[in-house]
């Protein structure tokens, strides 16, 4: 073969490269499930993982719908209601046990996806999920992803409808 030939990829060699990046994609998911309370960045997620930051942006958000950033968010939101309802932390406390570097960042993002202020959350719901037990109030109270839709950082899903 001459320098420069250029192969055609097969349709396994196609699909081979697509699992194998499915399963880089889910590796930084459960990555940042993890790790959520830790400094993480896209390059950073990328770097191990081997791809561009780029790259990797694109693909998670097509795999699973959303950016690393917002799903990281997303997480630590979460995870920041369930200490919230708890109510023995203040905001501020919450909001770095939760890897928020910006008590303004996280109020705004916490207010996008829940629908009011972290301090109103830990004063209402701190009483809302008294007795029940802990798996069925993180259903009850996860953000929706109609308030993903509503910030047009998902997209709606097409209805079967005609």
């Amino acid at each position: 073969m001459t320098r420069g030939t250029i192969f055609p990829m097969t349709s396994s060699s196609a699909t081979t490269l697509h699992l194998r990046d499915l399963a880089r994609l889910r590796r930084v998911r459960d990555r940042i499930d993890r790790e959520y309370a830790q400094p993480l960045d896209v390059e950073a997620l990328a770097r191990g993982v081997h791809m561009s930051g780029g790259h990797l942006s694109r693909q998670f958000k097509l795999a699973f719908g959303e950016s690393p950033y917002s799903y990281l968010m997303t997480r630590r939101i979460e995870r920041a209601m369930a200490l919230l309802r708890r109510g023995d932390l203040s905001v501020t406390e919450v909001c770095f046990a939760v890897g928020c570097a910006s008590l303004g960042t996280f109020s705004t993002r916490f207010n996008e996806l829940v629908g009011v202020s972290p301090g109103v959350y830990r004063r209402d719901a701190a009483s809302a999920t008294v007795g029940m037990p802990s798996c069925v109030a993180r259903q009850v109270t996860r953000p929706i992803r109609t308030q993903l839709i509503r910030n047009g950082e998902a997209a709606a899903p097409e209805s079967d409808l005609a």
